[in-house]
């Protein structure tokens, strides 16, 4: 096949495993990116992130993390659920609410790449799911499949925001999509008003060290800081707020894949049932969530937070 057809065989083989959008970019060191990195990282946004100032250069550079790079290949997996949670539950970011979206996009991924190989012959590639330096959002850009918002995620003119970003990082020249050009967030600042916390500057950089997903996921002290009293509203683990508010959200479809199904917990346990919750239950219920990241301890502080400040 030529580069043309390639491509579109790897686009149609990712429609059949069930992500939504596909995009390549050709593999070249972010230079912007890294400028910009490099100044977030600088002011302290990343609070007590130590690993997001670790391994700059394979952030910003492909060829670090595949040696012979060629091509970015990059995926967007819809995750928007149909249900709600029910009122007066912890708030649960939704991305969270079913199977760990790590390991159900990363088996997708290898048999995704057994596929190819078989029929665009040997090559190289790895794949990543949120779980190495890679710029995921950058790339996404990059292929054309959206621009980034002022909240830091991509959107979709389609669909809105409510994507996992995978990345497929081989090393055989394809035809490359052109980068998203326009920004169509325009003068709205519906995700900058509405933050909780005011973690959303201008100029779409978002300060991770004052961000609700930051302190109930990140951050692994044994307290919240008091200032942060009486801004949670209820979060319990990560925050949707300035995605719920964007306008784009509007055409979210709901998602037809069976592990992101709500672990009927997430959705109809009151605070009190969570506050009794025992450390056994926790693992049972939750072996298979993102949850476990903040282990059943980190839980707990969550919710005694949100209890004494809401």
């Amino acid at each position: 096949m030529n580069p043309i057809n390639q491509s579109n065989y790897i686009k149609e083989v990712a429609t059949q495993y069930g992500f939504d959008y596909c995009g390549i970019a050709q593999a070249e060191q972010l230079d912007d990116d890294a400028r910009r990195l490099e100044k977030w990282l600088l002011k302290g946004m990343h609070g007590k992130m130590q690993y997001m100032e670790n391994h700059f250069d394979l952030r910003i550079d492909p060829q670090k993390l595949l040696p012979g790079a060629k091509s970015v290949i990059t995926f967007l997996y819809n995750y928007f659920p149909s249900a709600q949670q029910e009122q007066h539950t912890p708030k649960i970011a939704k991305y969270a609410w079913g199977k760990d979206y790590h390991e159900v996009i990363r088996g997708k991924l290898r048999l995704m790449l057994d596929e190819l190989k078989s029929t665009l012959g040997d090559f190289t590639g790895r794949g990543f799911v949120d779980s190495a330096p890679v710029l995921e959002r950058s790339w996404a850009l990059k292929s054309g499949l959206g621009w980034i918002g002022k909240n830091g995620n991509i959107i979709n003119k389609q669909q809105g925001s409510f994507f996992f970003i995978a990345t497929l990082i081989v090393d055989i020249e394809l035809s490359y999509d052109a980068p998203y050009a326009k920004d169509f967030c325009g003068s709205c600042t519906k995700c900058i008003d509405a933050c909780p916390t005011e973690a959303i500057e201008p100029n779409k950089v978002v300060n991770g060290s004052k961000c609700i997903s930051y302190f109930t996921i990140e951050l692994k002290d044994a307290l919240i800081p008091d200032e942060m009293k009486g801004t949670f509203n209820n979060w319990m683990f990560g925050c949707d707020v300035c995605q719920d508010v964007c306008p784009w959200n509007r055409f979210s479809k709901p998602h037809q894949e069976k592990d992101f199904t709500p672990i009927p917990a997430i959705l109809h346990m009151k605070n009190t049932e969570w506050m009794q919750l025992t450390e056994m239950e926790f693992g049972r219920i939750f072996k298979d969530s993102p949850l476990k990241r903040s282990k059943f301890s980190g839980i707990q502080r969550n919710l005694q937070f949100i209890k004494l400040n809401n």
